[in-house]
């Protein structure tokens, strides 16, 4: 596994909270109780805790209010009545009373051994926007006077601080994002660098974490921005609120995948360290608490697996006997703790910590091998592509890394372009890589929703005769496999009908009217497969289909474009609810991850490739005895094992 960003030079996979004290929430600096809060974090220290993400309310640290005069006309800013003290900490609007109480609160985590990663800017939690009297009514992402005093604040606050050992992390603060609208990435990008420079003026040597939620490659608050301006990317997975991912309960395979695919896309096409700094169900509502424990093991498992560092769940109590807001008006923030107000300690939280247990006691965890290269392009909707085509490759067996168009690509077997869209396709330079990469050996794959891309003929072995609007869905039948010996007839919605005739291409799959919608073609050393359908888009935008994989198969048209890229698995496949990781080990052998994303038991043998035997099992179970061996995987839950070379 890569280092862990927070503890440079360690591996460690950390686990955690984002803390309010039990007994006030956001109210927990203007009611500070410091015997309350010791006995919230030696609960949450016994329990296996490491890191809490914790919040300076942006109004109690800075609490400044603009006096005026005559036609409203501004004449300063003070702390109520009193001016500014004549000190750094005055000069930045930053409350020293307020400051005491953190730092009491910092050695009183330290005392317990538990890190924190400190959210600067405060300013948006749980639905309710927290603004210093001076800012109200002002945009506080574009208004050049609140980018001013969030400097000074953020800047005052790190100075402050930065001698303090508990601190692991600086945060920009609760998806600042959320606080007020911009019209363009350009906004977002000044504001960004404006709180970034300010911290790393104070603090150059602590990693900056985003803290944002909600990003794009093509929007207004991009991964690459945040990347380029912080040290740590953060997602914040909860499959109650990103879009296409509560379509099925949370113990199958769409929202158990969540937060690894979102983790990875981030990261990847930003360019830094992800980790999910939030996750959780959203209460009971959605789910009892044994299925939250379940959705918490396979999410863990399945980041641990990928190398996405950690994951601290929202939050730390649940809170509903507060009577201030948000609490008294969002009724889905009062139940969403570890712990609830009478101490009791949910299952969610027993299992985070006998899990990491677990993990600590298993040896490093080498990067993953992958085999693919998901390749996004300007015009699709971003996220439910690469969320699709990542959950097709965890079921046919094989991993992706992502990239955005205009980013370079890594060596790879295969490169997919899924749900290619808009009239532009993907920039030329990009294009003329990719065909060079196959015609070397790569492989290819493309699948359209309206998309263009140059020498359709040349590269496809088809031509097209007509293209309309489609009526009604796209009648698709997959041919027989060692899998399916009868073949399987898919209904896939498609906005557009592409009629074409081969030349050269072989038809893998066709509608109805015997019109091909599945080829590949040879290109040099290597193969192109075309599908004219937005497979990944279907499969996301359908409620319990990515869960029922039999009845389903997209995955099927994955673990065939994939043939050649398999090749060097050590696993040679298994069934299609449960994903593999495999992990090179120094020793030429490799450690492979099972996770099963179901909320069933499975049990299978253990199809191994051939030069490859079983050798242990470091974590589920394993029959060795058998031959083949036989996995055994509890539901929501993994297996550790490691293989040599025969």
């Amino acid at each position: 596994m890569q280092a862990n960003p927070l503890w440079a030079g360690q591996d460690r996979f950390f686990i955690g909270c984002n803390y309010w004290a039990s007994h006030a929430g956001t109210a927990m600096w203007s009611d500070w109780r410091p015997d309350v809060v010791e006995r919230d974090l030696k609960l949450l220290a016994d329990e296996g805790l490491e890191v809490l993400r914790v919040f300076p309310l942006w109004p109690d640290f800075q609490p400044i209010s603009t006096v005026y005069e005559g036609h409203g006309h501004a004449a300063g800013v003070r702390f109520g009545e009193r001016r500014l003290p004549d000190d750094e900490l005055g000069r930045a609007g930053v409350s020293r009373e307020a400051m005491d109480k953190f730092r009491q609160f910092a050695d009183l985590a330290g005392q317990r051994g538990l890190k924190l990663i400190v959210g600067l800017v405060t300013g948006w939690m749980s639905g309710r926007l927290f603004v210093p009297p001076a800012l109200e009514g002002r945009n506080v992402l574009t208004d050049p006077l609140a980018i001013q005093w969030q400097v000074r604040f953020v800047r005052g606050f790190v100075r402050a601080m930065a001698d303090h050992p508990a601190i692991v992390a600086w945060d920009l603060g609760n998806e600042c994002n959320a606080m007020a609208p911009v019209s363009t990435a350009k906004e977002a990008y000044v504001w960004t660098a404006a709180l970034s420079g300010a911290v790393k003026s104070a603090d150059p040597g602590r990693p900056l974490v985003s803290g944002m939620h909600g990003l794009s490659p093509a929007g207004n608050w991009r991964m690459q921005d945040q990347g380029e301006l912080t040290d740590i990317l953060t997602t914040h997975p909860y499959p109650y609120w990103t879009p296409y991912v509560d379509y099925d309960p949370i113990t199958t395979i769409r929202p158990q995948l969540h937060a690894t695919s979102e983790t990875l896309y981030y990261a990847q096409l930003g360019g830094k360290p992800c980790f999910a700094e939030e996750i959780g169900t959203m209460g009971p509502m959605v789910s009892g608490e044994a299925e939250a424990a379940a959705f918490l093991r396979g999410s863990m498992l399945s980041l641990w697996a990928h190398g996405c560092h950690g994951l601290l769940w929202w939050c730390s109590f649940d809170q509903t006997l507060l009577a201030h807001a948000p609490y008294d008006s969002n009724a889905c923030e009062g139940e969403l703790g570890l712990v609830t107000e009478q101490g009791r300690v949910k299952p969610a939280l027993r299992e985070m910590g006998r899990l990491r247990r677990q993990i600590g006691a298993l040896p490093d965890l080498p990067p993953r091998r992958t085999e693919a290269v998901c390749i996004l392009n300007t015009s699709q909707e971003h996220w439910p592509v690469a969320f699709g085509a990542f959950i097709l490759a965890k079921q046919a067996g094989f991993d992706l890394v992502y990239r955005f168009e205009d980013q370079p690509l890594p060596e790879a077997k295969l490169y997919l372009l899924p749900c290619l869209s808009g009239t532009k396709g993907i920039p030329k330079q990009r294009w003329q890589e990719l065909l060079e990469r196959v015609r070397a050996g790569a492989d290819l794959y493309l699948s359209m929703d309206d998309g263009y891309f140059l020498s359709f003929e040349e590269t496809t072995g088809l031509q097209v005769s007509a293209r309309g609007r489609r009526v009604g869905e796209a009648v698709v039948t997959l041919p027989p496999t060692d899998e399916d010996v009868h073949g399987t007839v898919l209904r896939l919605a498609s906005p557009f009908k592409w009629t074409v005739r081969t030349t050269s291409a072989e038809v893998l799959a066709a509608e109805e009217d015997g019109n091909p919608v599945f080829t590949v073609s040879n290109y040099g050393q290597g193969r192109i497969y075309f599908l004219s359908l937005p497979l990944e888009l279907d499969l996301v935008r359908r409620p319990g289909v990515c869960g029922d994989p039999e009845t389903f198969p997209y995955w099927r048209m994955y673990r065939t474009i994939s043939g050649r890229a398999r090749s060097d698995r050590a696993i040679r496949g298994t069934p299609p609810l449960v994903g593999v990781t495999e992990h090179d080990a120094e020793d030429g052998g490799r450690i492979a991850v099972l996770v099963h994303y179901a909320d069933r038991p499975a049990t299978f043998d253990l199809d191994l490739s051939e030069g490859w035997t079983f050798e242990e099992c470091l974590y589920g179970e394993v029959r060795r005895a058998a031959a083949p061996p036989v996995c055994s995987l509890g539901a929501n839950d993994g297996a550790v094992i490691r293989l040599r070379r025969r």
